[in-house]
């Protein structure tokens, strides 16, 4: 099966580069990999903010497994006489997130509000803007536009059930909100991945914080799709390569897919909006109010004086004024302070956020 876009466009790159050896989507991975919003990740939360057990999956190892189903699905249509890049989906699958805030979707729910719009801030839009402006000092990542267009039109909220490529080459920089679907089937795997890969790892993380028990999990699921992640990543990939290997679209059959979606009603229901969770959700809020108003007054106070930061107290004073040193040509002709703010903010880990919010509450005295 082929791309509706010609090759040449998914390849291209904000700056020309010959890549030989590696190949244009492993180069794309590599950079993804050592970049620092990638490095970061492992202190961002998936479901559960914070946590201090190893064994609670944070947004690094979300990332990794939805990198490994998408080349999966790759591989296994590529045996039906598909022609499918997996390195083009796996780059994808890795970037996909690194625009998320931190305390995953809470933070993203409480930046919109500090910023006063639900849609001034959607994660997906924000990874492509980390990946094509805010890494490397403001240079970006220069990926392929094939990758850059997955990572932006991931849409990991969107519980379709069959997506086909745009065939239209879109402007990624006017993109503004998540109503718009990937440019090639490799976009479009990544976006089942990603659900395929959220959906039955939380409910290992949901048993491990006690919030439900394995019983709990509806029989009907059970039976059909699994009772563990492992079964239940199984059990979405074979169907997906079963249901599209001879079709123009990437989809699940009608069966699976009714039971995908009880499956998320299940995850909504007893996790997601498990009223255990609602204490971390207002300390969540408190935090990105916090650290944003901060942030905002000091910026107000100091914009670009370099120095004045250096003399403060706080860490975080110095840390911000580093930042905006380092960030200095991109944010030049910047007029949205509250921009500034947002990219600051959304680029913090659970773990600095919190040790932020302390040296703003509980400041080192004079004396």
């Amino acid at each position: 099966m082929q791309n509706p876009l010609s090759e040449n466009i998914y390849l291209k790159r904000s700056i020309d580069k010959n890549t030989p050896i590696r190949g244009s989507y492993f180069r794309d991975q590599t950079a993804i990999i050592h970049s620092m919003p990638f490095r970061r990740l492992k202190h961002k939360t998936q479901v559960f903010f914070a946590p201090e057990n190893d064994h609670v999956c944070t947004r690094i190892e979300h990332v990794l497994h939805v990198a490994t189903i998408a080349k999966s699905i790759c591989i296994g249509l590529n045996n039906f006489e598909w022609n499918l890049d997996a390195d083009m989906a796996f780059a994808i699958g890795l970037g996909h997130d690194l625009g998320h805030a931190p305390f995953g979707h809470e933070g993203e729910y409480f930046l919109n509000k500090r910023l006063g719009s639900a849609n001034s801030f959607i994660h997906e839009i924000n990874s492509y803007r980390v990946v094509e402006k805010l890494t490397n000092n403001g240079k970006g990542l220069n990926l392929t536009y094939a990758v850059k267009d997955g990572i932006i039109s991931h849409n990991g909220e969107s519980f379709e059930q069959y997506l086909s490529p745009d065939a239209e080459k879109k402007n990624l920089d006017l993109v503004i909100n998540r109503k718009i679907k990937p440019s090639s089937y490799e976009g479009c795997i990544v976006r089942f991945s990603d659900k395929i890969a959220y959906l039955g790892r939380d409910i290992e993380d949901a048993i491990t914080a006690k919030f439900i028990k394995r019983d709990d999990i509806p029989t009907e699921i059970k039976e059909n799709l699994g009772s563990n992640n492992s079964i239940i990543i199984d059990t979405l990939v074979n169907d997906i390569i079963d249901n599209s290997k001879e079709k123009q679209e990437i989809g699940f059959s009608d069966n699976i897919f009714e039971l995908f979606k009880k499956l998320k009603d299940f995850n909504y229901k007893y996790i997601y909006n498990n009223p255990s969770k609602e204490e971390n959700k207002i300390i969540a809020g408190k935090i990105i109010y916090s650290l944003f108003d901060y942030l905002l007054v000091l910026y107000t106070r100091f914009q670009n004086d370099f120095r004045a930061y250096e003399n403060q107290k706080l860490k975080l004073d110095k840390a911000f004024g580093k930042y905006l040193e380092s960030m200095d040509n991109f944010y030049r002709n910047e007029e949205n302070h509250e921009q500034i703010i947002t990219d600051y903010v959304a680029g913090m880990t659970d773990s600095y956020a919190l040790d932020c919010m302390k040296q703003i509450s509980f400041p080192t005295p004079n004396f």
